[in-house]
Parts: structure tokens; sequence; C-alpha cells
């Protein structure tokens, strides 16, 4: 009798570990790869930003080429990036190589795919598909959190094939300390993964960054995946809005607020006419000639990261004379004293 309660009991601890190993979360695969989009911009200056803005887009793709014996994944990333802002300065260039990271601690191994600023980063593409709602996990170095386990996620690609997600959000704070400056900075970051995979399918990410001074900004990372080596599970639309009769109310409320708005811009347009028989049209430019605003002191170099690790500023003391440099932007040769180019405006560091 105590035998066959054993046995049995040993054929319930099978299932179970059956059951757990059944569990566990996917394993990269050789030949997995994806390809996406990515936009980062930055708008809204205040302060010595105010009317600066820059944009950096990023056409990439990410492939795993081997399981090594170890048990990490060794894997190949090429990207095509192009910078430029609003002060005329434009960037292109290419970005490639071999990285390693770890399908169970999440961590990149040996090497990142070009991820700079970070102190020992999570990977940023790809996360434990089996984490239940309300499980914290972190990507590069930013704590998130599983919102759904099944959203629907619209593709970013001509289609707008809608597709199973998971949906995650992390909201977080840090100090920048780079060549933008020294601000406090705040960021939500919404991000989808593929419930089979734990791939990325996309994400969003919004960054408010301050001083006490007055100077600010806001970046917005934008990525959307636009081609995988592996099914993604269909989705399904929102449903569409009703067509009946409070449909109907509200489409007749809508025309004739049209209606209104364009009888307004009418009598607006017949009046200005009238007046400009009578008086001279404002200048197009100030009485004086002189402009109201100030561009930016020169432009800061490209390159924005997700919450990088501060680095402490380079200080530098010159005793007995003044060194002569060349300007990093223009080659003009300028004090190593001076904080900006007095030619181009551009920042000495």
């Amino acid at each position: 009798m105590i035998g066959r309660v054993l046995l049995l009991s040993g054929l319930l601890l099978l299932a179970v570990l059956s059951f757990g190993g059944a569990s566990a979360h996917y394993t990269p695969l050789p030949g997995d790869q994806f390809s996406y989009n990515e936009a980062i911009a930055l708008s809204g200056g205040t302060g010595n930003y105010s009317g600066y803005t820059e944009s950096t887009s990023t056409n990439g793709s990410l492939s795993v080429a081997s399981v090594l014996p170890n048990g990490t994944e060794s894997a190949l990333y090429y990207n095509v990036n192009s910078y430029q802002n609003n002060q005329g300065s434009q960037q292109t260039w290419t970005s490639s190589g071999r990285f390693t990271f770890s399908a169970t601690t999440f961590l990149y191994v040996n090497g990142t795919d070009n991820q700079t600023g970070y102190t020992n980063p999570y990977v940023w593409f790809f996360m434990n598909n089996n984490l239940p709602v309300g499980a914290s996990f972190t990507l590069l170095n930013s704590g998130l959190s599983v919102v759904s386990t099944s959203e629907n996620y619209a593709l970013e690609t001509a289609a707008g094939t809608y597709v199973k997600a998971i949906f995650t959000e992390g909201n977080g704070s840090y100090q920048r300390n780079d060549a933008y400056g020294v601000f406090a900075a705040s960021y939500n970051w919404k991000a989808y993964f593929d419930p089979s995979t734990g791939y990325v399918l996309g994400y969003v990410y919004i960054e408010q960054d301050s001083d006490n001074a007055g100077d600010g900004f806001t970046i917005t990372d934008t990525l959307s995946v636009t081609h995988t080596s592996y099914a993604l599970t269909p989705g399904s639309a929102p449903p569409a809005s009703s067509s009946g009769t409070g449909g109907s109310t509200s489409n007749l409320l809508l025309i004739v607020a049209v209606l209104v708005v364009v009888v307004v811009i009418i009598v607006i347009v017949v009046v200005a006419v009238s007046r400009s028989r009578r008086n001279h049209p404002l200048p197009r430019h100030s009485a004086t000639g002189r402009m109201t605003f100030s561009p930016p002191l020169g432009p800061p170099p490209p390159g924005i990261q997700l919450t990088p690790s501060g680095q402490p500023a380079v200080q530098q003391i010159i005793i007995k004379e003044t060194v002569k440099v060349n300007c990093r932007y223009c080659g003009a040769l300028i004090d190593s004293t001076a904080e900006k180019c007095p030619f181009c405006g551009a920042a000495r560091t």
C-alpha cells in the first residue's frame, strides 16, 4: 500500500514538473529576425532650446545567429541612421555588429546593438512572454510592468494589420547629464511585445527635460516592427462607431457646426478686405527690423539615449596661457576657454 502511494506521489510530481517546463518562456532560436523603423524627435524647446528641433530616423534589423554552448544567444544588428536639425546640420551613417545576450537573465552579455550610456543594461527587444499582468521587468535601465497580455495592437505597416500583444508601461525620472546639459528628466514608456515569442512589436517613449534656468525640451521616441521571420498572433480592430439614430444626430450637428465656421470665416474675410481698402496692411517684419526670437547658441550633438547614466562633467584648467583649439563643428581656431564658437555658435564641448 505504501509503495503504491509513493508511486502515485512520484507520478504527480513528474506531472507538476512537466507542466512547469511547458510553461517556460520562449527561447530565441537561430534565424529569428525582425526589422523596424524608429524615429526620435526633439521638440517643444524652452529657454535656450526655444525654437530648436532635431530628429533621428533609423531603419534597423536584428537577428539571432546562433545559441552558444554556455546558453547565451549570439545576435547581429544593422542600422541605417539619418540625423537633421532646424539649423541645417545633417548626418547619415550606418552601424552594425555582433553581440550576445542571455535569454535567462535578459541582460546583454558581450557587447550591445550600439546601446551607449547604460550601466549593465537589459535588452530592449525581448521579454519573458509568460509574465502575468502586474509583473515587473526591465528594459535597458528602465522598469516597466505588464498591463495586459492580450492587447490588440496595430502594426505600423501599409496594411495596418492588428495583432495580439503584451502591453507594458513604465514611468520614471533621472538626471540627464550629457552634451545636451544637466536636466531633470521624467518619462513614460509604453512597449508592446509578441505574446508567442516575447519579441518587441513597437513602443512609444516620451521624455520631458527641464532645468532651473527655464531651459528644456521634449523627446519622443517611437519604434514599430515592419517585418518578422516568425508568425504573429492575429488580433482584431476596434469596433466601428454606431451608425444608428445617435450617429445620424451627431453627423447633423457636425455639418451645422462646419457651416457656422464657414460663415464666420467668410465674414472675417469680407471685413478684412473692406479694411484693407482704407488702411495700410500690417508690415510682414517688425518696424525696427529686429528679430524678437534668438535661436540657440549652437546645435547639440546627435545621439539622444533613453535614461542614460550620468557622467561627471570634464573640468579643464589653463594656468599660464590661453590654448587655441579647433571647433569640432566648423573647424575654426578658437580659445579653449570659450564656451561656444564665435563663428558658428556651437558649444565647444
